[in-house]
């Protein structure tokens, strides 16, 4: 194999390592495989990264007609808009046989990482997780403006996890300023649902949690974090770039025209 080649599989064996983390680490209540693609359904939330057909190996692009139309019987059973997953695991055919039909492209995100160790969070504040799932799930509602009508599905969700996950709040004045999820799995650490209360941003309590978090899972032996964070979301991303997180790959969905 040559050295670019290599470089290529090397590449691939990391995305897939994390794909595995993000499925672990936010798990779909119903999963199904055509082939290499996973097909995650969750009828408790709408969330598109629940609902949606992830390829996983871009040498899996045949029959797309076919499969795209039992994949949308089952999206439509569910009552979720029929989505597509597109990462570099994907095969280019898939995007160009979506382009062909009109589909839309929406939500881009970057997969990001960041090595940890004492240079890391080695001053981070320690900080025990939540073990009250309750306050936690009603204090990311206050700082996300999250609709309560979705609070049983994120309940569900986090319920579900099946690594360790540590559940962190930051308050001031008794009330909480940010959030966070740290999911620990092996060597790394996943962070999800970070946030920072509107009117308290720009002020430090973001960087701090999230030193925080990832100095509790160093300690349980996480060696690597990670995160996923929208491309659009100036101020997150340039957290995670001053913490030094750096990108990995991007994804993005693809919807039927009209639904994106």
């Amino acid at each position: 194999m040559s050295a670019v080649g290599q470089r290529a599989t090397e590449e691939l064996a990391t995305i897939r390592r994390f794909e595995g983390a993000g499925f672990r680490a936010w798990p779909a209540t119903s999963v199904h495989y055509d082939r290499t693609w996973a097909v995650r359904l969750t009828a408790s939330h709408p969330a598109r990264r629940l609902n949606s057909i992830n390829p996983l190996d871009p040498g899996d692009d045949h029959d797309l007609d076919e499969r795209i139309e039992q994949a949308a019987r089952r999206f439509e059973a569910y009552g979720r808009p029929l989505t597509f997953r597109i990462s570099p695991l994907s095969s280019p055919a898939i995007s160009r046989h979506l382009d062909a039909r009109g589909w839309a492209a929406a939500g881009q995100s970057l997969v990001m990482r960041l090595p940890l160790g004492e240079k890391t969070v080695g001053e981070a504040m320690h900080q025990i997780p939540l073990k009250d799932l309750s306050r936690f799930v009603s204090a990311a509602f206050q700082v996300h403006g999250y609709d309560a009508e979705l609070r049983p599905g994120f309940t569900e969700v986090i319920s579900s996890i099946k690594p360790g996950a540590g559940l962190f709040i930051l308050e001031q004045d008794d009330a909480p300023v940010a959030t966070a999820i740290c999911v620990h799995d092996g060597v790394l650490a996943g962070l999800f649902e970070v946030a920072t209360a509107e009117g308290q941003r720009g002020k430090g309590f973001g960087r701090r949690m999230l030193l925080s978090a990832l100095k509790w899972a160093h300690l349980r032996g996480a060696a690597e974090a990670w995160l996923q964070v929208e491309a659009e979301n100036a101020a997150a991303l340039g957290l995670y770039r001053s913490l030094g997180f750096t990108e990995v790959y991007r994804y993005h969905y693809r919807q039927p025209a009209g639904r994106a």
